[in-house]
């Protein structure tokens, strides 16, 4: 059996962590240049992928190897559907959809939900971790980019049911490190949180186009020249 998973996707996603964000959409995002059209899009796609994997994940609950990572207070979808009718009104399940690559996220929790639930650990840790972390300096810069009172358009960035959010961190990695795996296992694990940090960056930057519009293409190209170190992995480490 493995141990000490934690530190093997901290370690195995460094890579992909800094370069999700220096996609252009995020790399605008985190220096204030949020369109709220664009935000509201990236919620939505959000919502769709939220709602699959906690729809897998709750499924998996009995499952040995995975159940003990299931944590209903990390759940996203009721938050994201407050958001949901913030910005587009109560009509807003007929207003959206998921993208093309929201679409191919959404079959990708389905095809492991199926066949191989292990390696739904690696898309949990990417996103919740992800939203623990640095999703709490994007809520404060939406809130104030978009002059938004409240958690009003930013509910998904909170935890309510989780006060202590580095108490919370810890009791995760605890988690991870007592899932039954072996180092076979793990390692694919890590891949397949590689591979959902790929999607989420497909799906930031297929809302460039929208972006360049809201903003024009001049100030796009100035914001998104230099490349960030990795601001949120120094500070905020998974």
């Amino acid at each position: 059996m493995s141990s000490n998973l934690a530190l093997k996707l901290r370690t195995g996603t460094q890579k992909a962590h800094t370069a999700a964000e220096n996609v252009g959409f995020m790399k605008c995002f985190l220096k204030g240049v949020v369109d709220k059209d664009c935000f509201a899009k990236f919620l939505g796609n959000l919502y769709f992928v939220y709602s699959e994997l906690e729809a897998a994940l709750a499924s998996q609950q009995n499952n040995p190897v995975i159940g003990g990572m299931y944590f209903p207070e990390l759940n996203r979808r009721a938050a994201l559907e407050t958001d949901m009718v913030f910005y587009y009104g109560n009509n807003w399940r007929n207003l959206i959809a998921p993208s093309n690559n929201g679409k191919k996220y959404i079959d990708r929790i389905q095809q492991l939900s199926a066949s191989e639930p292990a390696l739904l650990i690696g898309h949990a840790y990417t996103r919740y971790m992800g939203d623990l972390s640095g999703g709490q300096m994007l809520q404060k810069i939406a809130q104030s980019t978009l002059k938004l009172s409240g958690y009003e358009g930013t509910s998904f960035y909170n935890f309510d049911q989780i006060p202590d959010k580095k108490a919370f961190k810890d009791k995760y990695r605890e988690a991870l490190n007592a899932v039954p795996v072996d180092d076979a296992t793990a390692e694919r694990i890590v891949a397949e949180a590689n591979y959902a940090f790929s999607l989420n960056m497909q799906m930031a930057e297929e809302l460039e186009g929208s972006l360049i519009k809201a903003i024009g293409q001049v100030l796009f190209n100035n914001l998104t020249r230099a490349s960030n170190p990795g601001s949120t992995e120094a500070t905020a480490t998974h």
